[in-house]
């Protein structure tokens, strides 16, 4: 039985790729989300952030420790799958991905420690700043490896020779065109996810009468970002589409199911694109939409499908889908937010049945939409792995087939049970819940002020007794 070799690879890259970016989606959230949570410690004294804080950390650990597992794989594909990819393009992205291990691995990992095992150990300014050192170094793991990525969209700064991509201007390769549109898209995207799990945990408990007061700070917390960042959202993806349709027309073809250029093109709510027949099925649209919220005009027109040769055409089923998946996401996080904001304005929020039942079950949201996501980014960037430079086609190892289909295989499994594993552990974590007595100050360390009031006014009750 003969095994297509680049479709193996590809599928096993994709694989694990997906995998792998749940977590560190997650992560980056998380630490932001606990590094606010210490934050507020530190000012007010409230114990209920610091037990939060400290519940979170132990989710943070189990996730940052699959993320960091997960990831090992990917390195070793560049070589085992894709060397040729590392032969042309390696000089630009190896060090793009060796800066991402120098200045934001090695920061987290210098504070990681303290953040998780300085409990009562360090003083909390110490321990404190540690949080928010993590939450820096996995926004800079961001900026680095969404760095690298961009360039393989936008590539810029460079020069070809003999077919090698050499770097010319660092600053133009680094922020490359695409950069600093997608850079924040991410960012906000991981933020959103976290918030959606917050928001979930925290009406879980509410529904099951557990953890009142952690549950109400979860809510507050997770509304708020909700409401205030998912349409900011919106605003920076719209400007990255407007981006990618200036340097990527191909991939915003696909997304919008666009065939004829000569024509403005409808917004295409629903439809199956036949690319044999080069034509939608069933398709449900509004005239004329899409060229507006591309062109902002209503006559506007934009290439389409047509206008590039069938073998530089990317997929269309699995960008356009995902678009629509990641968008329709995005609309409902809109509402968990304002319709959130609008009951705790009412102070109904943690009453309300009827919208902390589906809160409940929103977890998953925000990771359906990275993927979905990332199906539109690295799909419709085909038949290129270096867009304008590099055929995925051409970027293969001579590697067999065989050999491909095999450690696939044992990826589906091994990451299957690593991935059933931590769920489960996580998932046990919350069904605990943030349990505890108070925490005490760290020693060595002067309490923070509204707690030093509590402890002389204690002290002052009981001296007539002594």
């Amino acid at each position: 039985m003969d095994f297509d070799p680049v479709l193996l690879a590809r599928i096993q890259f994709a694989f694990t790729v997906s995998f792998h970016i749940i977590f560190p989606s997650f992560t980056i959230g998380l630490s932001a989300f606990i590094a606010t949570l210490e934050l507020l410690w530190l000012k007010t004294g409230r114990e209920v952030f610091h037990r939060l804080a400290r519940y979170w950390t132990k989710i943070f650990a189990v996730s940052f420790a699959m993320g960091v597992v997960s990831g090992i794989v990917l390195s070793y594909q560049f070589g085992t799958n894709w060397s040729r990819f590392s032969e042309v393009v390696g000089s630009v992205i190896g060090p793009l991905i060796g800066f991402e291990v120098l200045m934001a691995f090695f920061l987290e990992a210098t504070f990681l420690g303290i953040m998780l095992f300085g409990w009562n150990r360090v003083p909390t300014w110490l321990h404190v700043l540690s949080c928010v050192m993590v939450a820096a170094g996995t926004a800079m793991s961001a900026f680095w490896i969404l760095s690298a990525n961009s360039w393989m969209q936008t590539p810029t700064g460079h020069e070809m020779r003999d077919g090698i991509a050499y770097p010319l201007d660092w600053m133009e390769i680094i922020f490359n065109p695409s950069f600093l549109h997608r850079l924040p898209h991410m960012l906000l995207a991981a933020y959103l996810t976290t918030s959606l799990v917050v928001l979930a945990v925290g009406a879980r408990y509410l529904l099951a009468g557990r953890f009142h007061e952690e549950s109400r700070v979860m809510m507050q917390m997770a509304v708020g970002m909700l409401a205030i960042v998912a349409p900011i959202q919106a605003y920076v993806g719209d400007s990255h589409g407007l981006n990618t349709a200036k340097y990527q027309p191909a991939k915003i073809a696909a997304i919008e199911a666009h065939w004829d250029g000569s024509k403005p093109a409808p917004l295409v709510l629903f439809a199956w694109p036949d690319e044999k027949a080069e034509t939608n099925l069933y398709e449900i649209s509004i005239p004329r939409g899409a060229s507006l919220l591309i062109t902002h005009s209503l006559d506007g027109l934009f290439p389409g499908l047509k206008d590039f040769p069938p073998q530089d055409r990317p997929p269309v089923i699995g960008p356009f889908f995902g678009f629509r998946i990641m968008v329709g996401i995005g609309v409902l996080m809109i509402l968990f937010g304002w319709v959130g904001a609008w009951l705790i304005y009412r102070r109904k929020l943690y009453e309300t049945r009827w919208y902390l039942w589906p809160a409940s079950l929103a977890w998953p949201l925000g990771f359906c939409a990275i993927l979905a996501g990332w199906v539109v980014t690295e799909q419709g960037r085909q038949p290129w792995v270096a867009y304008n430079i590099l055929r995925t086609a051409d970027a293969i190892s001579p590697v067999s087939g065989t050999a491909v289909a095999v450690t696939l295989a044992l990826f589906v499994i091994v990451y299957g049970i690593v991935f059933s594993m931590g769920i489960y552990y996580i998932n046990r974590l919350i069904v605990k819940g943030p349990t505890g007595s108070a925490i005490e100050p760290p020693r060595h360390d002067r309490p923070s002020r509204p707690i030093a009031a509590a402890q002389t006014a204690a002290r002052d009750a009981i001296a007539p007794g002594e």
